[in-house]
């Protein structure tokens, strides 16, 4: 029977490091591991057959015989092709390899036994909030649907009265043994599961989980500031874990609506305000709505177009506590969409009064280029 090639099966080049090997097995082995695949046999052969590759080129010297002679150049060699258990000893424990992301530790004895306490699940909750709600914070309350202890047994998962027994398989330990080869193997009890007693007579609430399926109303404060992305951490608000392990966490994610008026960076501000084109040639006030209501704002003679007016404090508050943010109101001519005979004839007038050169166009400069970036970066510049 044709041999598969060892780079071509953990996916690496043969001029690939130690390293990239290494990480090429670990993942490898994580995706096609029987735990992960229960009843899947070619999973099952998939796993040894990375494990027979990593055995050899994770050696320096098999690794040489191999390049140089293929898998006749391993074959006679001990510890050459074959699934062999003590390639993970380099590791100190199996489970080192795969991050106990599965309980590998078990495989070679050296594990914790899976039926002690364990933390329940977290959990996330999408929530979405006004933007006014994000600026003054709120109190709000939202429904979860978690698994919680059951109030029956008390998380044992044994009826009122009766208790569970020693497990018939393992006799108590978790973990059964045999014989492979050369080397002695610890595989978690499939009968208890790892936690070394068995059930008789079931909870009727829980059915013998510990766990029962309820939803929950949980009051959830939001700080004034947060912003879009942020997250609260409501410790122990999650799924309640077994055997006694503590409860998980509740993460709520924060989504805010855009306002009409205000966009956000940071905890700045900004918008944008009409203004008549006399009351920037002559001076005069404008009305900036804010957070907090509306602010009288003096504009100076002579403003232009496009200038940004800074309100200082108006902005956000900071979610930490830290003050608030700016305010930059940019103020930009509101030409009238329709005149009266009288005003026209004023702006005629007006029109012939100014000097010419005052209209012409500036040339333009390499570097000026303010007219193509956004709002945000060109205030920025300007107040730091």
């Amino acid at each position: 029977m044709t041999r598969r090639d060892y780079y071509e099966i953990l996916g690496v080049s043969r001029t690939a490091s130690d390293a990239d090997i290494k990480t090429a097995y670990r993942k490898l082995a994580m995706k096609v591991h029987p735990d992960r695949n229960p009843g899947d046999k070619a999973a099952e052969e998939k796993f040894k057959e990375a494990a027979e590759a990593y055995a050899i080129l994770a050696d320096a010297e098999k690794r040489s015989l191999y390049d140089r002679f293929g898998h006749a150049g391993v074959k006679s060699v001990p510890g050459g092709p074959g699934f062999d258990p003590s390639v993970f000893q380099e590791f100190g424990d199996f489970a080192d390899i795969l991050g106990n992301m599965f309980g590998f530790g078990d495989l070679f004895g050296g594990g914790r036994r899976r039926g002690g306490p364990q933390r329940g699940a977290d959990l996330r909750y999408d929530l979405e909030i006004s933007f006014e709600e994000s600026a003054r914070g709120a109190e709000t309350t939202i429904q979860i649907p978690r698994q919680e202890t059951c109030e029956t047994c008390r998380g044992s998962g044994s009826a009122p009265g009766a208790s569970a027994s020693t497990c018939p398989q393992c006799h108590g330990q978790g973990q059964v043994r045999f014989q492979q080869g050369f080397f002695t193997v610890a595989r978690t009890c499939p009968q208890c599961r790892g936690a070394g007693k068995v059930i008789t007579k079931p909870c009727q609430s829980c059915r013998g989980a510990g766990r029962v399926s309820k939803e929950r109303t949980i009051t959830v404060k939001i700080p004034p500031g947060i912003a879009a992305g942020q997250q609260l951490r409501l410790q122990g608000e999650g799924e309640a874990g077994s055997a006694g392990g503590p409860a998980g966490h509740l993460y709520v994610v924060v989504h805010v609506q855009e306002h009409a008026f205000f966009r956000r960076d940071g905890v700045n501000l900004f918008c944008e305000i009409p203004v008549h084109f006399t009351t920037l040639a002559l001076g005069g006030e404008v009305q900036v709505p804010t957070l907090d209501g509306t602010e009288t704002v003096k504009v100076p003679e002579g403003t232009q177009t496009g200038t940004t007016l800074r309100l200082r404090a108006k902005g956000m508050p900071d979610v930490g506590g830290r003050g608030r943010g700016d305010l930059f109101a940019t103020v930009q001519v509101k030409t009238p969409k329709k005149l009266t005979r009288e005003q026209r004839r004023l702006l005629e007038q007006l029109a012939s009064a100014l000097p010419a050169e005052q209209f012409e166009p500036r040339p333009r400069r390499e570097d000026d280029s303010q007219d193509e970036r956004n709002l945000f970066d060109r205030v920025k510049d300007m107040f730091g």
